[in-house]
Formats: structure tokens, sequence, C-alpha cells
């Protein structure tokens, strides 16, 4: 008897996550309860990533393991997202078990197409459907923190990058339709939005810019903590950093990806800047809010990359000493600009040497960086356990740091102030303030 439950698991970015919350309320209108478990589950969807073959080869090895839990016609293994987009039917063929292989604009058609099962697997990955699918209020993945899409797609196609061949041209929200889904999740107890979209700067709806989209959200909703990514150095506006110094609702935190230090290096990568305008917008960030922690994206290795052009990269970050960096060595992504026109010249051994000298350098920027904060009060918002250790409390602090604090006190839900005691490269570690 075929059963309706669903479990649902997320590989990737931030996008992947608000899809799946979406996802996940269009399932439970059509009836569907959510399991942990896909051994109790009718349905067991898996979103994917294609951003990197890595990404594909781990969604590849679950969803072979998936489905295993088939039982006939009372289980139904499905696949979605980027992967789903990229691979198709080639998907089906290599994993005979997926009974729904959905792409990144037909997965919220799940729960219908459920409805209409003849038992043949079915792949839809057409493009071009309107916003007005996605309009369903998003169950939170975190019952305190939650994404917010308020825009799907991207125009920028960065050299390296699959991402807009699969997830489409840039569409953009309604604010009303933004504005619905922040009520309704602060209605549910979410503390922390982030507004989520491949280029969050680049928002724009009728004379709505992001800056004002910010603005509404600030005025029109009672969320406490208010964060968005990723934002492009490119579209990055003085009027969007300017509300760092003047909202105290919009977290000190920025993703800002940089990908390397040498001009020649980005413009071969379509980027649209210059390692001189990403250092001028970080000053105007730390003039705007003293503290403030930053983020960042940086590729070595990419086709042409001299040694000069790798120092640069090392400079940039020695020079702008990132809170924390996302960091990878080049690889061939088939589909995009750089696998059709460009030679992988550099040989790999050169490529994870590099890498690894520029992790050792972050590691050692990123653990003097949080020296600076033991000894401070920080608020931060508590959303659960340690891994590694369920009776320590795990939070974020507006910084978007992980901190890790011991207490008898159930704090979870909760924005306490907590004195940081000791720090590493990657985490704080405190107790609550009195």
């Amino acid at each position: 008897m075929f059963r309706k439950t669903y479990y649902l698991h997320s590989y990737g970015c931030q996008m992947n996550i608000a899809d799946s919350g979406i996802l996940s309320a269009a399932m439970e209108k059509a009836g569907y309860s959510p399991v942990a478990d896909p051994a109790g589950a009718g349905v067991i969807i898996l979103n994917t990533c294609s951003v990197r073959e890595k990404a594909e080869e781990r969604a590849l090895g679950r969803l072979s393991e998936l489905v295993k839990y088939k039982r006939g016609k009372e289980t139904y293994v499905c696949a979605i997202g980027c992967m789903a987009q990229r691979m198709g039917q080639d998907l089906a063929d290599k994993i005979p078990g997926v009974d729904f292989i959905l792409g990144t604009e037909q997965l919220f058609d799940l729960p219908t197409l459920l409805d209409r099962r003849n038992g043949a697997p079915v792949v839809e990955t057409a493009m071009g459907v309107d916003l007005e699918w996605a309009e369903f209020p998003p169950e939170p993945d975190n019952p305190y923190a939650a994404f917010v899409t308020i825009t799907r797609g991207c125009n920028n196609y960065c050299a390296y990058c699959i991402v807009p061949y699969l997830r489409g041209p840039e569409r953009h929200r309604k604010p009303e339709a933004i504005i619905k889904d922040i009520n309704h999740l602060t209605g549910k107890g979410v503390l922390d939005i982030t507004l989520v979209g491949q280029n969050v700067n680049s928002y724009q709806h009728e004379a709505a810019t992001f800056p004002k989209l910010i603005k509404k959200v600030i005025d029109e909703t009672g969320v406490e903590r208010i964060r968005f990514i990723t934002s492009h150095p490119k579209d990055l506006s003085y009027e969007l950093i300017d509300l760092f110094a003047t909202e105290p609702r919009l977290m000190g935190h920025l993703h800002l990806p940089l990908q390397s230090g040498s001009d020649l290096i980005l413009e071969k990568m379509f980027r649209r800047y210059t390692a001189a305008h990403f250092g001028q917008l970080v000053d105007k960030l730390r003039q705007a809010r003293p503290g403030i922690a930053l983020t960042t994206d940086l590729i070595v290795g990419f086709p042409g990359e001299s040694e000069d052009d790798y120092k640069m990269t090392l400079d940039a970050v020695k020079e702008v000493r990132f809170d924390a960096a996302f960091m990878f060595r080049y690889s061939v992504r088939s589909g995009t600009w750089a696998a059709k026109n460009l030679v992988d010249d550099i040989p790999e051994e050169q490529k994870l040497k590099r890498l690894q000298n520029l992790i050792d350098l972050q590691k050692e920027i990123s653990f003097e960086v949080n020296q600076k904060e033991v000894g401070r009060v920080s608020k931060v918002l508590v959303d659960g356990t340690s891994r590694r250790d369920e009776q320590v409390w795990k939070g974020k602090t507006g910084g978007n740091k992980t901190v890790l604090l011991e207490s008898d006190q159930d704090l979870l839900g909760q924005i306490v102030p907590v004195r940081i005691l000791r720090a590493d490269s990657w985490t704080l570690h405190g107790e609550v303030a009195s």
C-alpha cells in the first residue's frame, strides 16, 4: 500500500535548501507527511547539486543507496534539482530505480506528478516556467533560521560556472510575495532570515531595487535578523553598503566572492570587476560596519593562471583578511564556456599545491581574526547542538560564526549574550554572559 509520507534530503547551496522548503510545503499541502528515515517514506526525494563533478558523484552514490528502499510500486525515488536538470534521461539510464527526474523548474510539480503516476519513469527538465509555480509558503529547514528566495536564475555566465545553464535567466519575485513568506516564517518562530539568489544584488522588480527590498523587509516584517547571499561584486552598490551603517537588524556578515586576485584571470573568468574595485568595496563595507565579517570564494589553477597570477590571489587574501573562505582548485565543468574554449593547462599536482598553500594561509588568517572575538560578548542565536556532543549548544553570531557553548539552561531557539572564551580557525567557544 502506498504511504503518503516523504523523505527529503538536500545537497548543495542555499538555493537548494530554499527550494526544498518550498517543495516540502507543496508536499504537505497535498497531504504528505515528512519522515526522518527513508525506510518509512512512500516518496524518497534527493535534491541534487551539479556545481562540481564531486557533488554529482556524491549524489549519484546516495541515489544508488536510496533505490534499495524501494518496495515495488509502494515507494517512489525522486531525483530533483541541478544534477537532474543536467543529466535528464541519462540519469534514468544510469540508475534505473529512479522514478522521477525533475529539473530546477519542474520539481515543484512533484505532488501533481505523483497523483498521475502510472509506473513509467518521469523525466521533466523543460525550462521557462513562470515564477508563480514557486509561490508556496516555505517550510523552514531549521525552526529558527530559514532561507527565502528572492531571485531565480543568473545572467552572469561566469566562464567556469554551470549554474546559469541549469537554472536559466534571472527572474525576480514580487516584493509582496517575499514579505508574505517572511511573515509566514516568523509566525512559525523563525528569527533569522537569509534572502537568497544566485546574485541578490541584481534584484529589480519594477521600482524595487535590492536595497529598497531590504528596507521593505525591515519596515514590514518583525524578523530579528536579516542576511543575504550571494552577492556579486560588480553589482554591490554603495546604497546597499550604507544599510550596514544604518540598519542594526541587517547582520554584520557579507559573503563576497573574489575568485582571483589577478585582473587577467578575473577577465578570463568573465567576472567584470577588478581586484582594486573589490578592495574599494571592502574598505567601504568596513567603514559602514566596523568589524563586519567577510567571507569569500576562491579558485586556483584556472586556465592560464601563472605563478604571478596565483601570487596576486595570495596577496589579495593577505590584504583583505577574510574571516573565512571556500577554496577550490579549478576543474573542467562540461557545458561551461571555459570547458568549450579554454585549455585546462595547469597540471593537477600544481593545482593541488596552490590550493593547499592557499588553505594554509586562510586558516592562519581565520585563526588570527577569530582571536579578536575572545573576551567579547556577542548575541548568539542558539539553533541546535554540536554534532560531536549533544550536551553542547551550537549557535551563530551576527557575523555568521559558529559558537559552541555549554549550559544547563534550555537555550534552543533563543538569542543569548555569549562571552567568547577561546577560538580556533573555524569555531568560537563561549559561555552565557551574565
